[in-house]
């Protein structure tokens, strides 16, 4: 299989060319372009049975199953995204990394969409490496030397309910990580903070919690660290959540879009002090 990766933006994202994910034949190559663009699309795929999407997902490493959501009968690991006239809520209406409320969050999330609207239902990507990069020195500094809580309760609480799920009685998970954390492939470090789930930045006072992590959701959602999917029938997206965030435009109801997800487990985020900020992006802070 020959591959072409061509690049969506200078900061983040491309398209895959000549990859069929119901028989990959060169993950490295895949693994190597998700690593240097953090989210990588494929056009034109065949509509995936469950157990080829998970296979493919097996791939980069074991399923992680998300705390709340309802998933496929038969196949937990497969978290059914669903949004019609009669739905509370939209997956991914709002900017976030998935899951980071766990010990160990996600490693990369793969997405096929089987239905999609007739116009809207994109889906925007944020480079957390750019957003990072493009901080002041002194910021970058201290932001280091920072942990932050990520909660659930506040969101799961009841969000599926429509859809059948009864959570009573159930914990929701809570964590502790690095705000800025170090990506074991590239090195690079990324702002590890996001609006859904990040509920405190630890040892500060609320005032200047919720003062620094204002300034630093503005900072993140800047359209020069995005790309941005206009979604087609059985198109697959696969991004690294632990450098990125992402948005799922809700702007099609009464439509439906819905497909299925299949997430990969990480690792618990750290951090490891080093100089790793890419010439391009030192030349982009002084031009801001």
């Amino acid at each position: 299989m020959s591959l072409r990766v061509e690049p969506l933006t200078p900061t983040i994202g491309a398209e895959i060319y000549g990859a069929d994910l119901s028989e990959p034949a060169d993950i490295d190559a895949i693994k190597n372009a998700l690593w240097a663009h953090q989210v990588v699309f494929f056009r034109d795929q065949p509509r995936l049975e469950p157990q080829a999407q998970i296979a493919f997902a097996n791939h980069f490493g074991p399923p992680h199953f998300h705390p709340a959501a309802p998933h496929l009968e038969g196949h937990p690991e497969i978290f059914v995204i669903y949004a019609d006239e009669h739905s509370k809520v939209a997956n991914g209406n709002g900017w976030h990394t998935d899951v980071s409320c766990d010990e160990e969050p996600p490693l990369a999330t793969m997405l096929q969409m089987h239905q999609v609207p007739s116009s809207g239902g994109d889906t925007l990507f944020s480079s957390m490496y750019a957003a990072f990069e493009t901080l002041s020195q002194p910021m970058q500094q201290f932001l280091s030397t920072l942990t932050a809580t990520h909660g659930s309760e506040h969101i799961y609480r009841g969000r599926y309910s429509d859809r059948g799920v009864d959570d009573a009685g159930r914990n929701y998970p809570s964590a502790s990580h690095p705000v800025v954390r170090t990506h074991p492939q590239s090195g690079r470090q990324a702002l590890y903070v996001n609006p859904a789930f990040t509920t405190r930045i630890q040892g500060l006072s609320a005032d200047e919690s919720d003062a620094l992590l204002s300034m630093l959701y503005q900072h993140q959602q800047r359209v020069e660290f995005q790309v941005r999917f206009k979604w087609r029938p059985n198109d697959i997206a696969l991004w690294d959540n632990r450098c990125t965030q992402h948005l799922a435009l809700w702007d099609y109801w009464p439509e439906t879009r819905s497909g299925h997800r299949v997430t990969i487990r990480g690792e618990r985020p750290y951090y490891e002090a080093g100089e790793h900020t890419s010439r391009r992006m030192k030349l982009a802070r002084k031009q801001i």
